[in-house]
């Protein structure tokens, strides 16, 4: 199949499967006499597994590994799940964060409704954003 046909089946974009062909996450196609990409059942699937893989919040350079392990040392499986781990971990990492923001700025927001605007000095920009005192 043609690219323009294998992006219909995959459900992505003529441009991402060239761009996913330069990063090495699907193999170069055969070409016909005329210079046409010509594609076999497994480019969709590799596709399919990419999708899967990145909405699972994998980078390409993770997947293009996880590829590699698979080309030469077979199932991943091990490598996969030390991966999501790792992922795992940081998407914890990231709302802690995201729960001490929150609160931070309901805070603020709580403290807008005490503060009277006619005392906002035009230094401040805003007098609900306390400015930190400058290191001297």
């Amino acid at each position: 199949m043609r690219i323009g046909e294998l992006a219909a089946a995959a459900d992505v974009t003529t441009k991402a499967i060239r761009f996913y062909e330069d990063t090495g996450v699907l193999p170069a196609p055969s070409r016909q006499a005329s210079g046409y990409r010509e594609y076999d059942r497994g480019a969709i699937d590799r596709l399919a597994f990419v999708k899967a893989a990145q909405v699972a919040g994998l980078t390409l350079a993770q997947i293009r590994d996880i590829i590699s392990i698979r080309n030469s040392d077979g199932a991943p499986c091990q490598h996969v799940a030390e991966l999501l781990r790792q992922h795992a971990d940081e998407l914890e990492q990231r709302i802690e964060g995201l729960t001490t923001l929150l609160a931070q700025v309901r805070q603020l927001g709580q403290r807008a409704t005490t503060l009277d605007p006619a005392q906002c000095q035009p230094a401040q920009v805003c007098q609900v954003i306390p400015i930190a005192a400058a290191d001297a």
